[in-house]
């Protein structure tokens, strides 16, 4: 549009881009002034970039989410080094992390599915939100409408922040983080340990059984092998060193419980066996359980775990009151809140007068309309009536078609009327005998 005392500069592919962001008109932008197209084009930025850091954040909480579990300070690479022993050479081999590549590819998914709801959800609260009274002063009754999309806001900003949070204090979240991850091994170990003690002490009980009477026996025959010694190697009671009848009798007791021994060990050596076997299956099973410990510590490696730490970190910084995450979070509620609040305070311009020409010529192309502030409700609140003359006359329509209908079915009944008395009048017999016909056929 030409104009002699003001000419617009032309508007460029990013600010039509950030118009729509804000849900602005570009036929009517680019027929209003600048003000209202830089107005709209910062509106659609805000919403942008909220959009924007929504999917990063996002990203970066599915990618908590997904990735794998694993030791806090153990960093996850996407290329990681192993050795592989070739031909009697260490050879050192990069393998690529397909398990974490695999995981960032979803992380980017689903964050740009999250930055393009939360965008969305920001585009509907800005372009919903009115001019209110069109005064730069936000009234009560204005506030009290906005409470919706304030809190809207709000939950959003949440979401947002507390990723970012975490992704801010990562070094600190790790340190604490680990720090719980072994003492939760430990407390694992410890409770296993425990769990298992009950069931080898049971076992021991029959063991001990056995193994005492064995124990008995050993001592009796290292007693006789000891008095053999020495009645051999030097003799007792003055009697000479060598095998005498005392040695003998010595030599013959040893071998008497040697007999005994292994006959008892014989009798019981399936029992023996079927203990030994089933304190190696415990504690086969103890260790098993005890592998598991670290995958137990990963576990605690999670979203939720570390947003509670970034407030622990917060508080230790600053604290009994975790500042740095609240001042992190009015940040981010101040740029998702700012379009809401703006749009109240802003007076209405050249644009909005052209919005309700628009609408005005719109409703009147269409039939309809609005008479402002007609009547008041139950409660003593003006209303608007909305006339659809385009509707009423079709209904006036309708109705006349269905009136003349109405009308010439009356007519024609009232001529069949006429025309089956005049037959009556002209030759009643007959009309008689007609009708008898017709009941005896019926």
């Amino acid at each position: 549009m030409t104009r002699d005392y003001y000419e617009l500069p032309k508007s460029g592919k990013i600010m039509r881009f950030l118009w729509k962001c804000a849900g602005g008109d570009r036929y009517l932008l680019e027929r209003a002034t600048y003000s209202d197209q830089i107005k709209y084009m910062c509106l659609g930025g805000i919403v942008f970039a909220t959009g924007a850091i929504a999917a990063l954040a996002g990203g970066y909480a599915f990618f908590t989410i997904f990735s794998p579990k694993g030791s806090a300070i153990e960093a996850e690479n996407y290329i990681y080094v192993i050795e592989k022993l070739i031909k009697g050479k260490k050879v050192i081999i990069n393998v690529i992390n397909w398990k974490l590549i695999n995981t960032t590819i979803l992380s980017i998914i689903f964050g740009i599915i999250w930055g393009l709801i939360i965008f969305n959800i920001d585009r509907f609260i800005v372009t919903s939100t009115g001019k209110g009274d069109g005064t730069e002063k936000i009234t009560k009754d204005e506030l009290i409408g906005a409470i919706p999309r304030i809190i809207m806001g709000m939950i959003i900003a949440l979401t947002i922040s507390k990723p970012v949070e975490i992704r801010m204090f990562q070094s600190e979240i790790n340190s604490k983080l680990y720090e719980k991850q072994m003492v939760l091994q430990k407390d694992y170990e410890i409770r296993t340990r425990k769990n298992f003690e009950d069931r080898i002490k049971d076992l021991e009980k029959d063991n001990i059984i056995f193994q005492k009477r064995i124990d008995d026996y050993l001592d009796k025959i290292s007693t006789k092998d000891s008095l053999y010694n020495i009645e051999t190697s030097s003799g007792q009671g003055g009697r000479i060193k060598g095998e005498g009848p005392v040695a003998t009798a010595l030599k013959n007791e040893r071998e008497r419980l040697k007999n005994e021994l292994d006959s008892y060990t014989s009798s019981n050596k399936s029992k023996i066996d079927e203990i030994d076997i089933k304190r190696k299956a415990i504690y086969k099973e103890l260790d098993e359980k005890l592998s598991q410990n670290k995958q137990v510590s990963d576990g605690l490696d999670g979203l939720v775990e570390r947003i509670k730490l970034a407030d622990e970190v917060c508080v230790d910084k600053v604290g009994d009151f975790p500042w740095i995450s609240f001042f992190i979070t009015l940040l981010f509620m101040a740029i998702e809140l700012t379009p809401i609040f703006f749009k109240l305070m802003l007076t209405k311009s050249t644009y909005d007068y052209l919005t309700e020409n628009r609408d005005e010529l719109i409703k009147a192309e269409n039939g309809i309309e609005v008479k402002y502030d007609y009547y008041k409700d139950k409660q003593g609140v003006e209303k608007h009536l909305v006339v659809n003359h385009e509707a009423e006359k079709l209904i006036y329509e309708k109705m006349m078609v269905t009136n003349i209908q109405k009308e010439l079915t009356d007519y024609a009944v009232q001529k069949y009327k006429e025309r089956e008395m005049k037959k009556i009048d002209e030759n009643l017999d007959t009309y008689i005998k007609t009708i008898n016909k017709n009941e005896q056929n019926s």
